[in-house]
């Protein structure tokens, strides 16, 4: 992939300058705003829990939790 030239920056640069990005709150967000949410749900310790391994796993909360869920599921089985 070629790198932008000076001007194609500079173009974009003031086209975003006067039209920047608008956020519409009734959409309720994407991805990140849902685990966020998912994260907002548990407590403390779980959370910090959740996210310390999927950081460490390089994977999101959810993915943890489908991994912690199904291995409680196996063994109960």
């Amino acid at each position: 992939m070629n790198e932008m030239t000076d001007e194609e920056a500079d173009y974009w640069d003031e086209f975003f300058t006067k039209n920047p990005p608008t956020v519409n709150p009734a959409k309720g967000g994407g991805y990140f705003t849902r685990q966020r949410e998912l994260l907002d749900v548990l407590d403390t310790a779980a959370a910090d829990y959740i996210i310390t391994r999927a950081e460490a796993a390089h994977k999101s909360p959810a993915q943890i939790i489908g991994e912690l869920v199904r291995e409680k599921a196996a063994a109960e089985a």
